[in-house]
């Protein structure tokens, strides 16, 4: 391994095929846009239907507010991204406001109410406060935004990943964190965010990149770091379990194999094979209610 874990980056192409390799300097767009290779958002996402991984991938999602306030609070956690511009406004309603946001947005930056601007700092200044997402993301430990892609040995399929933090080596076990803004996190809740959007499996297919590049020993550590959106902006760091991020390396093992499929056939199905009717009961509890009161 290299004196730092980006020592060993290289330079992204302004144009053509990008080769497996660890890219510090990959703009977000081009590493989003990259139609040849496959995320872990897009594991998720043909898991569910191909024909919907497909589907977002020839029609790209505009920006939400709601992501813009993820980004902005990235930004000063992280310590990059677009520049943050407060709007002295109280909603997006007048002709004025939109306008300053449109013109923002237009230089590139990240428009936010100045509520909502005090608020990302506000979130920024209580994460410093806390012993192990402070540690995490402590300015010079790391570098932020690192965009990895490799090859899939089963399938060969090109992977990518864009990682939040990659830290510098050291002694003891590589850390890589997410950072992540939340309604609630309790550890209940996170428990049900874990499985509704498939951070597991984000989990296992980032450690698969860290390890394929030689960034990070075989004992890599993912930390998902969790911080509320409203005061006292709570953070609860988590790591998950061995059985959990088999399960996710499994699944990602299963969309592996279905993107496979799919780009080779030029196939990209729905819920269900588009030959044949689907057989469908009731749900288990469903079925339980009906049939004693009814049959």
């Amino acid at each position: 391994m290299t004196d730092t874990a980006q020592a060993g980056a290289v330079e992204a192409p302004a144009a053509g095929p990008i080769e497996p390799g660890l890219y510090s300097n990959l703009p977000a767009e081009q590493y989003h846009a990259h139609r040849d290779s496959l995320s872990s958002t897009g594991a998720r996402t043909i898991l569910k239907a191909p024909a919907l991984f497909r589907y977002e991938q020839d029609h790209p999602q505009p920006r939400r507010a709601v992501f813009d306030f993820g980004t902005a609070a990235h930004k000063l956690v992280l310590g990059d991204g677009p520049e943050l511009v407060a709007i002295e406004a109280d909603d997006w309603r007048t002709k004025a406001a939109r306008a300053e946001r449109d013109a923002v947005e237009a230089a590139g930056g990240i428009a936010l109410l100045a509520t909502d601007y005090d608020r990302v700092h506000d979130m920024a200044d209580t994460l410093r406060r806390h012993p192990i997402a402070s540690a995490v993301f402590a300015p010079g430990a790391g570098r932020p935004e690192q965009s990895l892609f490799w090859r899939d040995a089963p399938t060969g399929v090109l992977r990518r990943a864009r990682l939040d933090w990659l830290p510098h080596p050291r002694g003891g076990r590589t850390i890589v964190a997410d950072y992540k803004t939340t309604a609630c996190a309790s550890p209940e809740a996170l428990a049900r965010s874990v499985d509704t959007y498939g951070y597991h499996q984000q989990a296992a297919w980032y450690l698969d990149g860290v390890r394929a590049l030689e960034l990070g020993d075989e004992s890599a550590v993912f930390l998902l770091v969790f911080q509320e959106k409203t005061a006292p902006y709570l953070i609860t760091v988590v790591q998950l379990d061995l059985l959990t991020l088999r399960v996710g390396a499994a699944k990602n093992r299963r969309a592996l194999q279905l993107y496979a499929e799919c780009a080779a056939s030029g196939r990209w199905p729905g819920y269900v094979p588009d030959d044949q009717p689907h057989f469908l009961s009731l749900p288990t509890w469903a079925l339980a209610r009906d049939t004693e009161e009814y049959l």
